[in-house]
């Protein structure tokens, strides 16, 4: 119970509704006209059409608001999402896709309560950035048979499809719906670099509306009818039948969603001063949202990067802002249904591939390209998987090379070098003893992590010692030690033992003692006393090992000078 209470919204995340209402209700007004375009085109380039796009924004974007972890975040359809839809609805249908939604909404509640949240700071950059730039990709390329104006081809990869809208163009060219989509696309970007404040994707769109019904463009198909209102909450759509095999699809899209509205919700923070989210509440109000979505003929949601921006940009404050947006968009359901559905199909894919465009942060990509090989390499490797493959699994990918790289860098600053041991010996040694201790003792230090990535260098280095009678190991500056590595520090004192040389160690630290004990390496070093709290105390107990083989001279004591009586 404490878990669910620590996920629920308090008082005092309402009470700071109260505190600007204008700004909040202006920001909530810009957003609502900026998402209009936006929920309406991934509507329908997700094939469930433009009102299950709008009823996504209004329900998902209004119990997000309410039950998230963001103050300014603003929920609703995605191009990313979509890009996980499309296959779905190929290969299960429309209802396919609402039960989908409903178990990945479990699923994200779910991990809520789980407190998984607090693992999205594990996701490198340039995971994020070859994620984005894939996602980029993709939806540019859902884009390109509306923008032509053919129908959209069968199949379920985006780069097939788009090549046969291509061949089918060429056959049957539609030059209005080119130049429809090309011009809303260059409205927005000039507008953007123009005045960024403008919701240039509205007016672009009115336009090409307007331009489509004064000149009769039949060329320019429209959306086509749109219902006004939401259609009233059913579960019709379920088969329980399907439930196991839409199990990997809903995980897919709970990954996606969890993923983008934390990725969200962080550049949602970066933009404002004293704004922080809660992650854990945020994948519930997430869950929330995609629970009732379905029930309203919605498709999967997820927090939105772009109207999230554009809601912070604009001066929004509190949730009152993105609930705003929902209710905005919700009057334009119910009262101007007969005007969207008049909306060209060009017009919208005109939209989305300005938003890819825009998605692409060009001066991020090249940082990252910059920085390290490794970095580079994950981007491009996890945006060609975005591309050719599917998004949760770019996603994977890219974090299995992120670490596997990582583990590489980190294991190369393990080192083991020789050290002088000669300044640590106490100071009644004579140089002849010095010279004596020298030939037949050697003294590493080992820096750095010990563990699986690393250890069997470790061991060949060790292995080659030759020519002396003890070895000393210091290990005061390990970082980490595993079980590999305890056993490869096992394995190094066994071949050493059985060549005659006799290993001693100074500086295990408490921490590694588990590791060491758990193999054996531990009592191993006992039985023969040679494990040391000190390095001079290692060397003492070297030199007496040395004593007792005859390779050292005993230390012998003057005798005492008896002073005889004057006679």
């Amino acid at each position: 119970m404490a878990r669910v209470r620590s996920v629920l919204p308090a008082r005092a995340d309402y009470a700071v509704m109260a505190r600007n209402p204008r700004r909040d209700l202006l920001a909530g007004l810009t957003v609502a006209i900026v998402a209009l375009p936006l929920a309406l085109g991934f509507g329908v380039s997700s094939g469930l059409g433009a009102q299950a796009g709008l009823a996504t924004a209004v329900v998902a974007g209004a119990l997000a608001a309410l039950f998230g972890g963001s103050n300014l975040q603003v929920s609703g359809p995605t191009g990313a999402m979509t890009v996980v839809l499309v296959p779905i609805v190929a290969r299960y249908g429309p209802g396919g896709v609402l039960t989908v939604g409903l178990m990945a909404g479990v699923l994200l509640i779910a991990l809520a309560l789980l407190r998984a949240g607090q693992y999205m700071r594990y996701v490198p950059a340039p995971v994020v950035e070859g994620f984005t730039l894939g996602i980029a990709c993709v939806i540019g390329l859902q884009q390109i048979p509306n923008a032509l104006g053919v129908e959209k081809p069968d199949g379920e990869k985006v780069l097939l499809v788009a090549w046969r809208a291509l061949v089918e163009f060429t056959a049957v060219p539609n030059w209005t719906a080119v130049g429809l989509s090309v011009g809303v696309a260059a409205v927005m970007l000039a507008g953007a670099r123009w005045k960024p404040t403008v919701p240039f994707s509205i007016v672009a769109v009115i336009a090409a509306t307007a331009v489509t019904q004064l000149f009769r463009l039949d060329a320019a198909a429209p959306i086509g009818d749109l219902p006004p209102g939401l259609p009233a909450p059913s579960l019709a759509f379920l088969d329980a039948s399907a439930w196991g095999s839409l199990l990997a699809p809903a995980v897919a899209v709970a990954a996606l969603a969890a993923l983008e509205s934390l990725l969200s919700a962080t550049v949602a923070d970066g933009m404002t001063v004293g704004q922080r989210h809660d992650p854990d509440r945020e994948l519930f109000g997430q869950g929330i949202a995609n629970l009732a979505a379905p029930l309203f003929g919605g498709v999967p949601a997820t927090a939105a990067i772009a109207r999230t921006a554009v809601n912070v940009r604009t001066g929004a404050t509190s949730r009152l802002a993105a609930l705003t947006h929902a209710a905005v968009l919700a009057v334009i359901v119910f009262a101007a249904a007969p005007l969207v559905s008049k909306i060209p199909l060009a017009a919208l894919a005109g939209v989305l591939l300005a938003t890819a465009i825009r998605m692409v942060e060009v001066g991020s990509l090249r940082a990252m390209a910059k920085a390290t090989r490794s970095d580079a390499a994950v981007l491009v490797l996890t945006a060609a998987a975005t591309l050719l493959l599917d998004l949760v699994y770019a996603v994977i990918i890219g974090l299995v090379v992120a670490g596997a790289l990582a583990l590489k860098a980190v294991a190369s600053q393990a080192r083991m070098e020789q050290v002088d041991f000669r300044p640590d010996l106490p100071g009644e040694h004579s140089d002849e003893e010095h010279a004596l201790l020298a030939e037949h003792i050697v003294a590493y230090r080992i820096d750095g992590p010990l563990f699986f990535a690393g250890a069997h260098r470790f061991l060949l280095e060790l292995s080659e010692v030759a020519d002396v009678k003890v070895v000393i190991l210091r290990m005061a500056r390990v970082t980490t030690l595993d079980a590999t590595g305890a056993l490869v520090l096992k394995d190094a004192v066994e071949k050493l033992n059985r060549r005659g040389i006799a290993v001693m160690t100074s500086g295990i630290r408490p921490g590694q003692r588990q590791a060491l004990d758990a193999v054996g390496a531990l009592e191993l070093l006992r039985l023969e006393g040679r494990e040391y709290a000190t390095t001079p105390e290692a060397i003492a107990g070297a030199r007496k090992h040395l004593e007792q083989a005859g390779l050292l001279p005993r230390p012998h004591h003057r005798p005492h000078r008896i002073r005889k009586a004057a006679p």
